[in-house]
């Protein structure tokens, strides 16, 4: 299984190569004022997915960050039910997310 991952990998590796070689033209982005950028198309492309991967992580921090406190929240409620010598099982759960 090892080797057939990292075959997979050389060869999806040789691909995006291919394909970065074959798209080499120069394409213009137009911004707003009458701006522009020129390079090329795998670049753009490249730019592209970086910052819809960025954006995605982003968005996605405040999901983690929630989550975090809320799990925190629920330790610090079993540490107390142990100090307390409550049954945590008995008490109604914690509504999340």
């Amino acid at each position: 299984m090892k080797y057939f991952n990292w075959t997979f990998r050389f060869i999806m590796f040789l691909w995006a190569l291919s394909f970065a070689l074959k798209n080499t033209d120069l394409v213009t982005v137009r911004y707003y004022l009458g701006l522009e950028w020129q390079a090329p198309l795998v670049f753009v492309l490249l730019v592209t997915f970086c910052l819809g991967a960025f954006a995605g992580v982003m968005a996605s921090l405040t999901y983690v960050f929630r989550q975090k406190r809320l799990l925190s929240q629920l330790k610090k409620e079993l540490q107390m039910a142990k100090l307390h010598s409550i049954d945590p099982s008995s008490r109604a759960p914690v509504d999340g997310v």
